[in-house]
Order: structure tokens, then sequence, then C-alpha cells
């Protein structure tokens, strides 16, 4: 009797163990696609319509509501509702963190992304980057222009006080009211958004002293840094 009900316990175990992974497997799954990551990824800026999504990652109307509906379903995003529109967001911060967690452990540990990116930014003179605590030290300096180029409605639901906001499309025409005489840095959605990249490619070419913050606007506000919202 001692041996059945030992069995039994063990078996119990087994199923226990089972479906704790096996949903928590589901949930991995549903960012195991680079559509998926890369809306998790814009996400992080705050919550968008499934138009803005299909602006910010190129892909069809159909697609992305194929991929929001498998990240909703591993409740890893959430829908709120205004009028005629859906708005999508995170579930919670810390999916951006788990997210944040698998980009840094690609960055420090796959030699083919760490290549890749090199040669990315090799071509737009981008390649070195201010970092984040190097940033904070430097804020106070009148010599520094932090610049924002992400899109002015990310821009407004926050960023990195004191910066302005120049969304890279329009960063060109804007030039010829920039002072030549400071140092600016440019941040945008994080380390594989490459809207900083371009925006210190125009500037260099241009003679102004430029680097890109090496993360971006979600891994700012993570570590709990100030933010200023319009």
């Amino acid at each position: 009797m001692y041996v059945f009900l030992l069995k039994i316990l063990k078996m119990e175990k087994r199923i226990f163990k089972d479906k704790v992974y096996s949903i928590l497997a589901r949930m991995i799954k549903a960012m195991a696609n680079p559509h998926r990551l890369e809306i998790v990824d814009l996400l992080g800026q705050g919550e968008k319509t499934v138009e803005e999504i299909v602006a910010g990652t190129g892909m069809s109307i159909a697609n992305t509501s194929q991929h929001l509906q498998v990240l909703k379903s591993a409740s890893l995003v959430e829908i709120r509702r205004e009028g005629n529109f859906i708005y999508y967001r995170l579930a919670h911060e810390d999916i951006y963190r788990s997210w944040q967690t698998l980009r840094q452990l690609g960055l420090e540990h796959i030699a083919e992304i760490e290549k890749f990116i090199k040669d990315f930014r090799e071509e737009r003179n981008s390649l070195e980057a201010l970092k984040m605590d190097e940033l904070l030290t430097r804020m106070k300096s009148k010599n520094l222009v932090v610049l924002d180029v992400r899109p002015a409605k990310e821009f407004k639901h926050g960023h990195i006080p004191g910066a302005i906001n120049i969304p890279v499309e329009g960063l060109s025409s804007k030039l010829k009211k920039l002072p030549k005489n400071k140092e600016y840095v440019a941040y945008c959605r994080g380390p594989f958004c490459v809207f900083a990249d371009e925006a210190v490619s125009i500037l260099t070419k241009k003679g102004f002293k430029a680097k890109r913050l090496e993360e971006g606007f979600p891994d700012w506000k993570i570590k709990g840094l100030p933010v200023h919202i319009n």
C-alpha cells in the first residue's frame, strides 16, 4: 500500500511539472517569432493601435492582427478600447524586461549578431555609442544636446528630461536651426532601432559631432530614471 501511494504521489508530481512547464513553454513559444519580438519591442514605447504597429513594422494588417492574437492568448499583451479604436499594450513591464534580457544575451553571446550590428553601424558612422551611465553624468553640460528622434507621439508619451524631439525623417530640414558647437546624443526605441543610427549619419555628414545612445527610451524608463511626459 505504501509503495502504491508513493507511485501515485510521484505520478502527481510529474503531472504537475508537465502542466506548469507546458504553460510556460506556450508563453515562450508565443515570443519565439521575429515579428512578435519586434511587436514586443515596439510596444515597449507605449500602447499602439494595429495601424500604428503596421506602420512601425512594415507588416500587413492581417499578419499584424494574427501575431497580436497569439501574444494576447499568451497573456503577453492586453487591449484597451476607445471608441472605434483598439489599443494594444504589454500586459506588464516585466514582459519588456524579459525581452531586454533575451536581447542582451544575444548581443553578448552570439557572434553573428555582434558582427551584423557592427557592419551595419560602421556603414553609418554610428559605431561609437554613449552608455547610459555616461549620459547621466554629462546631462548637466550646456554643451550636450539630447536628441529624441522617435515619432512625436512616442515622445509625448514619455521621454528623457531635457531632450528635444526631432523625428528622424524631419532632421535634415532642421539642421540649419541646430548649433554646430554642441555635441549631440541621439536616442530612439532601443539597440535594434535604426532611427538613432540614421540621425547620427545625417549629423556627422554635415559636420556635427554626434553619437547615439547605446540603449533606448524603454531601457531608460525601466531603470527607474526620471521621465518627462508632455
